[in-house]
């Protein structure tokens, strides 16, 4: 038996000490709280609109709720500048925007959407900011929190658990709404939130001596010259362009997903129990691989690599929507998607992260992350409008080659052999 290499050593230390330690346990719980409320709006929201008799297209224009998720750089600055009077300078605007998901997304069942559709729209749009205000807050915590070697799976444990998250609206609020009330299943669904209040109460701040920028000047300007003046303008607009790119596709796909469930004629509980029991399994399986992937391999290549996987995960939706009600189809596709799309987006949360400096970590994190999730704003809010003109098998078919560009885009701005 001949005795290990040093670097096979340290290699194995390095890996152990990724995997073991309490930052991937607080991944775990800011993907949860995170994900809660953007899935309330983007599966148990529709769900409801649909069963409650509301067309194809006014579903679609629904995803413009989300434009907080798109402009949240806006005033991302502000809560970088400002520290409120308790609980430090991010765990305080943790615990406020907590606390109003709770209360919100509670309100929404109580509204009647085929005589109060605008009641409906105006308050997703408040759970949309204060979600975006908390995922804000979120990705500048994990970002000062872990050290650049857990950036990859740190990451793919927070996107992975975000996912998970859907589960509740998505699975459990879906079962529920076949038994109980819709305000019920909103409270119920709402009352997860606490486990993002209870996490924000029981960690500390992630720097114990934060230097806040001193200015709102400082605060919106510092961060952009910074990330220009890192590599210059052009390379810094064509990532910018891969960030908007690389989800357009899968973000168009999944985004009328429930919707395409019950016209392809699943029921609720089946949609429910099969649909996001094999997501459950997938996300999980795909969540440890790929977070254990980029620390092996390198962050660069896992775009590549989940970049492809997600493309044919599209495909498997086209294909369920030629077969019809196919119980076994249905959670392969969902398991496939879940793992393919997981991937590409912990791969592109990484890259995300690798990005952007530590001591601009609100602004530019929002920055990053509200380019990424323009796809899910804007173009989504045509897909109800495509698929009643084209039909679901040829919008997923565009959806596919929707996803190319962004491929391409990693010539660019992440080679495969770059270091």
């Amino acid at each position: 038996m001949t005795a290990d290499k040093p670097m096979d050593r340290t290699r194995r230390e390095t890996l152990k000490e990724a995997v073991l330690n309490r930052r991937m346990l607080i991944c775990v719980f800011t993907g949860f709280a995170s994900g809660l409320p953007l899935y309330v709006l983007i599966q148990l929201v529709q769900a409801w609109l649909r069963t409650e008799g509301v067309g194809l297209a006014e579903i679609g224009f629904f995803a413009l709720v989300g434009f907080p998720y798109v402009w949240k750089f806006a005033w991302a600055p502000f809560m970088d500048r400002f520290t409120l009077p308790f609980l430090g300078h991010r765990r305080g605007w943790m615990l406020l925007t907590q606390v109003l998901l709770l209360v919100s997304i509670s309100a929404m069942g109580f509204i009647q959407p085929d005589l109060n559709l605008w009641t409906v729209a105006y308050l997703s749009v408040a759970v949309a900011f204060f979600s975006a205000s908390q995922d804000i807050v979120l990705d500048a915590y994990r970002r000062e929190l872990l050290p650049d070697v857990e950036l990859g799976l740190g990451n793919a444990i927070h996107v992975q658990t975000y996912r998970l998250s859907g589960l509740v609206p998505g699975a459990l609020g879906l079962i529920l709404a076949d038994y109980m009330p819709w305000h019920m299943v909103f409270i119920i669904v709402a009352s997860f939130m606490f486990v993002g209040i209870v996490l924000t109460l029981a960690i500390d701040e992630a720097i114990k001596d934060p230097t806040p920028p001193q200015t709102m000047r400082e605060a919106v300007i510092e961060p952009f010259r910074d990330f220009i003046g890192r590599s210059g303008l052009a390379p810094a607009l064509f990532v910018l362009a891969f960030l908007f790119f690389y989800k357009l596709g899968d973000n168009m796909a999944t985004a009328l997903q429930t919707a395409f469930f019950i016209d392809v004629g699943f029921t609720l509980t089946q949609i429910g129990a099969i649909a996001k029991t094999a997501g459950l399994i997938a996300a999980i399986g795909g969540g440890l691989v790929g977070g254990l992937i980029m620390v092996k391999l390198s962050i660069n290549r896992a775009l590549w690599l989940f970049g492809l996987v997600q493309i044919v995960s599209i495909l498997g939706f086209a294909l369920l929507s030629v077969i019809g009600p196919d119980p076994w189809m249905l959670g392969f596709v969902v398991a496939f998607e879940y793992l393919g799309v997981g991937l590409g987006t912990a791969a592109l949360t990484a890259y995300i992260a690798r990005s952007t400096n530590v001591a601009f970590a609100a602004t530019q994190f929002a920055l990053f992350t509200a380019l990424a999730a323009t796809p899910r704003t804007l173009a989504n809010a045509v897909t109800g409008v495509i698929v009643e003109q084209t039909g679901w098998t040829n919008f997923f078919l565009l959806c596919t080659a929707l996803a190319v560009p962004g491929m391409l885009l990693l010539l660019k701005v992440a080679p495969w052999n770059e270091k």
